[in-house]
This record gives structure tokens, sequence and C-alpha cells, in this order.
């Protein structure tokens, strides 16, 4: 079998007229299988990854609506969850506000329970050397802190202030040194602008998991007015801003925001005070 394969012929091209040769070569039929053989391999291997690295897969009939129908369900999963948080937002916000207009008392948070597995009497609670000078220095700059003492102090100080409401809408849950709720929560529109109450220089605008998005203000007289849980903030840290001018916008961001309101608060002399005994919201 191998002897005829390797029998060679002789291939000529001829003149038609002179019978002249033009043309010729030597081949056999294993040296044809050869050649065809590896030209059908490369023309395989060509279509193949023509097919598998560009773009011309998708023209194939039933591979482009695979696609297609791909992309469609990434774009609907990502439009149901948008819809699912919103839809969870709103379900909170009327729940809370339909308790607040039926005088419902407020639901206090369930306490987790202890991990039994952990051994919680072993463990060092008490502040190491670092962590005492540092509290030491931060506290000791001029900013308010989170101590609470009777808000009457600085009333006759700042009476004669003219407050501009940040947001108008409801009061939905009020100052209380006794819950540690240092401010006021104020159920207003979404995307309504929040402005500031005072002229004054912004000396935080930025973001915490608890509060969302944050801003606050250090106004004459040593007082600082605070706006948590804001969907944009419109200022810098560090600019001037007057009063009634837009800060930020009333949204839901933080771990402790159930629906779109604004969480704000007042600190005079380094003590929280009471922003309803000044402001008409």
């Amino acid at each position: 079998m191998m002897d005829r394969l390797r029998v060679k012929y002789r291939m000529v091209l001829l003149n038609d007229d002179s019978f002249a040769e033009k043309f010729s070569f030597r081949l056999n039929a294993l040296n044809v299988f050869i050649a065809v053989g590896g030209v059908s391999i490369f023309m395989i291997a060509l279509v193949t990854s023509i097919i598998v690295f560009t773009p011309l897969r998708e023209f194939i009939p039933g591979y482009a609506a695979e696609i297609a129908t791909k992309r469609n369900l990434i774009a609907l999963s990502l439009k149901v969850d948008s819809l699912s948080r919103v839809a969870n937002d709103q379900d909170s916000y009327v729940k809370n506000l339909s308790s607040v207009l039926q005088g419902a008392p407020e639901e206090k948070p369930q306490k987790s329970k202890t991990d039994s597995t952990k051994k919680y009497k072993n463990l060092n609670i008490k502040n190491s050397k670092e962590d005492s000078v540092f509290r030491a220095g931060y506290e000791s700059q001029d900013k308010y802190t989170l101590s609470v003492n009777a808000a009457s102090k600085g009333k006759n100080s700042i009476a004669g202030f003219f407050f501009f409401s940040p947001v108008k809408g409801l009061v939905t849950s009020s100052y209380s040194a006794v819950i540690e709720h240092y401010g006021v929560d104020i159920a207003a529109v979404e995307n309504d602008p929040v402005k500031a109450t005072l002229d004054g220089t912004v000396i935080f605008s930025g973001w915490s998991s608890e509060t969302g998005y944050v801003i606050q203000i250090q106004h004459s007289n040593n007082l600082v007015s605070v706006y948590k849980h804001n969907s944009a903030l419109l200022k810098k840290t560090g600019e001037f801003v007057k009063a009634g001018e837009p800060i930020a916008i009333v949204g839901s961001t933080g771990e402790k925001s159930t629906g779109p309101h604004l969480h704000f608060e007042l600190w005079y002399n380094g003590l929280a005070i009471d922003p309803q005994d000044y402001i008409v919201f």
C-alpha cells in the first residue's frame, strides 16, 4: 500500500500550439494527501479561532439570541434589585409615617442575643496607653464632643440668632438626651435641597456607614450644625456658605435610616441642644 502511495508522477504543462513544455513538477499520492490534510487542518483552525475570538460568532444563527438573552437577564436582575430596595424603603417610610399619624409609641429595637460560645468575661476591654493618648488629644480639639449637659446653658447666648429651617417637613423624632438622640428627624420629600441654617464654614463633608452622607458647618459663637442621611453633598470641607444656601440633597443613606429624611443637630460650646427650641420646621 505504501509503495503505491510513493509512486511518483510527473505533471507537465504544454503549449497547445507548439507542444513546448512550460512547467512540470513531480508528485505522488502521499504528498498530495499530506498537503490537502495540512491545508484542511489550517482552515479549520483559522475558522474556529475567528468564531471563538471575534464578534463574528454573534452572526451564527441561535448564538446571538443566547447572548442577547444573557444581557437582558443581567439588566433585569439589576433593575429588580434596585426596585426591591426602593420598595423596602417606601414600605418602611409609610409604616413610620402611619405610626406617627396614629400616635403609636416608637418601637424599640430588639436587643441582640449574646453569643454563648464566646467567653466575654475574659476579654480585655481596658484602654491601652496609645488609645488614651489619642482620645485625650482628639477631645482637646476645638470641636463639639458627645458629652451632653443641660441644653438651657446655651439658650441665652444664641437666642438672638435667626435660624433658617434646613428643610420643611414633619418632625418624626424629637431631641432626647435620655435615649442619646441628639437632634431631630424631619421627614421630607426625597431629592429636596437641604439648606444651611446660618452663615458658616463647612468643617466636614463626607460619608459615614451609620449616618450616610454627612455635612457639618461651623458658625459664629462656637455653634455647629450637623446634617445627616443626605443622598448627595453639594459643598466641600473649607467652603463658606450663607444661611439658606443649598448644601445637600435629602436622602436615606446610612444604616440607621429607614426612609427619606434629615437628621439635624445643633451643638453649642460642645453641648447638644434641642433644635426645636430655635427653629420651626
